[in-house]
């Protein structure tokens, strides 16, 4: 990596130092070493999937709450493009999970 590359990825990344205890730390040396210099990205990746994880618990609560319902309605297509073969209903209706047998079980 050039030092113009490297400098304009620091440039326009936030830094921010954490606090971390004894064992953490310890595993955390285990799995990616400084001396490796992959710890950041590491580091990064974990809270990318931390963040990613709690915003997709928020969805599901949302979707808890107001479940979607049965049926699709022209309301919900509006805006959509009246010839995207997506926007219209499949002939077959959408078994949800939560009605199939075994559930909770990949079939």
């Amino acid at each position: 990596m050039t030092s113009d590359v490297a400098e304009h990825i620091l440039l326009n990344m936030k830094q921010f130092l954490v606090e971390l205890d004894d064992r953490c730390a310890r595993d955390l040396e285990r799995v990616a070493p400084a001396r490796d210099r992959k710890r950041a990205e590491f580091v990064r990746l974990a809270i990318r999937r931390a963040i990613d994880a709690a915003l997709e618990r928020g969805t599901a609560r949302a979707y808890r709450e107001t479940p979607l319902r049965e049926e699709v309605t022209k309301a919900d297509l509006t805006g959509w493009d009246d010839h995207n073969e997506l926007a219209r209903s499949s002939a077959k209706p959408i078994v949800r999970a939560s009605q199939r047998k075994g559930r909770g079980r990949a079939a």
